[in-house]
């Protein structure tokens, strides 16, 4: 299978180099010292359940280099799926099929309407991940997994292949009977966690960086369906000007 991962981050580090550890085919898409170190010596990553590295590793930043793959595993935050689908356009042919692994219920919906949902299936993860330095990963929870499922909740052929695949890289995987169920169980979770940790700048929870897809989701739909959200209002808002601020969007007086 011909795999690019977007993102190469802790998430698309890990789990795009399980699977390139397992045989597949798998293109790193990165930039900047990250990127360098990839190409200059591989990919290395921490994990209790064993350090492996992938050298060499295949990385790029130039995604018409690549050209149409077999999967896409989207790992990139949720507020930067609307121009990662700018990048992942190359990547997209009539076979190709595209998996997104972040935090939030909004990524399916949005790569559907870009590409197609015949194109698209919904996953998650779970990962307790971070990035050490160029081109090094680090993971500290035992057995990470991943969960897929088709958007109309159908079984299909090519789920139960990338289950095969995942479970071949010695990963836990299943097949959510509802992946948006699945999705917004999750972000019940993460999301309150996430924010009260961000607002309490307590360290465990300090993950303002996922804030629009777990915090700001809520608020966004929450509103068009006429539900009262005070907290999760107050927290989004709370937030909102430091998570501008880190991704270089405005800058506050000194």
């Amino acid at each position: 299978m011909r795999i690019t991962v977007v993102g190469t981050g802790a998430v698309g580090g890990y789990f795009g180099g399980r699977l390139a550890q397992a045989g597949e085919d798998v293109v790193f898409l990165a930039r900047g010292a990250h990127l360098c170190a990839l190409q200059e010596d591989g990919l290395q990553v921490e994990s209790v359940d064993g350090d492996f590295a992938i050298r060499p590793a295949q990385a790029t930043d130039d995604p018409a280099a690549i050209g149409p793959v077999d999967l896409v595993l989207l790992a990139v935050k949720g507020w930067q799926v609307p121009e990662a689908i700018e990048t992942l356009r190359p990547l997209v042919g009539p076979g190709t099929l595209v998996v997104p692994l972040l935090n939030g219920v909004e990524a399916p919906e949005q790569l559907a309407a870009a590409f197609g949902a015949h194109r698209i299936l919904g996953g998650l993860c779970g990962l307790y991940g971070s990035v050490v330095g160029p081109g090094h990963i680090r993971n500290v929870l035992p057995r990470p997994y991943v969960t897929i499922g088709e958007l109309n909740h159908a079984t299909s052929r090519r789920s139960e292949q990338l289950r095969q695949a995942f479970e071949h890289a010695g990963m836990q995987v299943s097949i959510a009977a509802d992946i948006q169920a699945a999705l917004w169980e999750k972000l019940l979770f993460v999301g309150p966690f996430g924010g009260v940790g961000a607002v309490t700048r307590a360290p465990v929870g300090v993950l303002r960086r996922h804030m629009e897809t777990q915090i700001g989701v809520v608020v966004r739909l929450a509103h068009p369906a006429g539900v009262e959200v005070p907290r999760h209002t107050f927290i989004y808002a709370s937030l909102l000007p430091q998570e501008r601020k880190a991704r270089g969007e405005i800058e506050f007086p000194v």
